[in-house]
């Protein structure tokens, strides 16, 4: 089952479940898309993949299935898979 983690591990922006603008990697690394366009051009600091919109998490399934509590808070430094990846795209790397 999809994580949903409610901010953005680099600048701690709020994401909550519907936000508009929360992307993930394929290892549900989450940053904002502030982030992931401006910060991390579209390479993913923690696996070097690209990232997708979250999804949306039904409210009637809130309940059963909460987003996670704690924050994943890890500003990003360095980004050592930046270099060699920002001009291969997403599907290809």
């Amino acid at each position: 089952m999809l994580e949903i983690r409610l901010n953005c591990e680099n600048c701690d922006a709020p994401l909550p479940n519907d936000s508009d603008t929360a992307m993930i990697c394929s290892y549900e690394c989450t940053f904002c898309k502030d982030c992931v366009d401006n910060v991390l051009s579209n390479v993913c600091p923690n696996c070097g993949g690209g990232f997708e919109k979250r999804p949306t998490r039904p409210k009637a399934d809130l309940g059963k299935r909460p987003p996670r509590k704690d924050k994943v808070f890890k500003p990003v430094k360095h980004n050592i898979y930046l270099e060699k990846n920002k001009e291969i795209p997403p599907r290809k790397r």
